[in-house]
């Protein structure tokens, strides 16, 4: 048998050396409970210039924090994002502006926010080393008496009531902070009395076929009466997206159009026999319910439906809701036809497209 002690064997020493050989008896630990170290106060505890020094530096970074969330909103709203505002911000890469600016702010106000506090914490807090033993269950009404005691000393060793000058800056960085997420909200919808109510749709203006439109989206052929037939469905807007520049893509959302061919006697209203031409009829391609395009038309029953949450218009009554959760019909264009014979708008819509909002009248 070699001389080599099995695990079970180290175990059984051990137990015998822990507890006297066996005799029953438990030894004492062989280390002492070291404690804590002496308490070592910092420089703030016992110099009220570096206190206040310390003080101002946490109000500036919670006045930083401020800034920069104003800052955030103010990049939001001004700084553009587009293609010709992308920028190589070496070494990160290629970015927008207006991303780069967002993150900047946004990172600023809340590392300093963040920063303020843990110095506020390591400089002027207390600092003194407090052991507890971890309750096994509930607290006693006496233990939580007293913990109700060390939270107002705490409150009272932090110097909240007695620094007002952070306490206010905290406030007011907390306070500003939230702002952004309502600032945001702001793309929800245009602002009353802006773009959605606003289209380029003018009397006169000629209608295009989107399926003319250059690539370059400079060039585009109107549409005569004879190029549709009863029953197909065309999607047009107005020769304004030609020169539209940057804006082209807002102003073909608002203004995007679909004309449909029907047979005079299949339409049910009188406005609509005045606002078509020879049965040529233009609606408004943007559902009235949150805003999807509608494009599945049913030739049969003239009914338009849109595919996103199933909402269905009757095209031969005024673009009247007949099934699903839109709120409203869909906005008809007026035509005619101009002195060469195109198709154009005799004037814009008479309500706003797009979605239901806020109090249209």
């Amino acid at each position: 048998m070699s001389g080599d002690m099995t695990h079970e064997e180290h175990g059984a020493v051990a137990v015998e050396q822990e507890h006297g050989h066996g005799h029953g008896a438990v030894a004492e630990r062989p280390f002492a409970d070291p404690g804590l170290p002496e308490h070592q106060p910092r420089l703030t505890d016992i110099d009220e210039k570096a206190a206040k020094r310390s003080e101002r530096i946490v109000a500036g970074l919670f006045v930083l924090s401020a800034i920069s969330t104003i800052a955030f909103m103010v990049c939001y709203t001004e700084v553009p994002n587009n293609t010709s505002s992308i920028v190589n911000f070496f070494p990160i890469g290629a970015m927008s502006a207006s991303n780069f600016a967002l993150g900047i702010t946004l990172g600023v106000a809340l590392f300093s926010l963040g920063a303020g506090a843990i110095y506020w914490a390591r400089t002027l807090m207390t600092d003194v080393e407090l052991p507890q033993e971890r309750h096994v269950l509930e607290s006693s009404p006496e233990d939580k008496a007293a913990g109700a005691a060390e939270f107002n000393r705490g409150l009272e060793d932090s110097g909240w009531k007695q620094r007002p000058l952070i306490r206010r800056t905290l406030l007011g960085a907390m306070a500003v902070l939230p702002l952004p997420a309502l600032w945001i909200m702001r793309d929800l919808g245009p602002l009353p009395g802006t773009t959605q109510r606003q289209t380029a749709w003018a009397a006169g203006e000629l209608i295009i076929n989107d399926n003319s439109i250059s690539l370059d989206g400079t060039q585009g052929r109107g549409i005569k009466p004879e190029d549709i037939q009863i029953g197909s469905l065309v999607s047009a807007s107005p020769a304004a997206v030609l020169t539209a520049g940057e804006e082209v893509v807002d102003m073909m959302t608002l203004s995007a159009i679909l004309l449909v061919r029907l047979n005079p006697a299949d339409i049910k209203s009188q406005q609509e026999i005045n606002w078509g031409y020879e049965g040529i009829v233009a609606f408004s391609k943007i559902c009235t319910h949150v805003g999807c395009p509608v494009q599945l038309y049913e030739q049969q029953t003239h009914h338009m439906l849109c595919p996103c949450h199933q909402s269905t218009f009757d095209l031969s009554d005024d673009g009247r809701v007949i099934f699903g959760p839109a709120a409203r019909s869909l906005p008809q264009l007026p035509i005619t036809v101009n002195a060469d014979g195109y198709l154009v708008a005799k004037a814009g819509f008479d309500q706003p497209v797009g979605p239901s909002f806020w109090e249209r009248g």
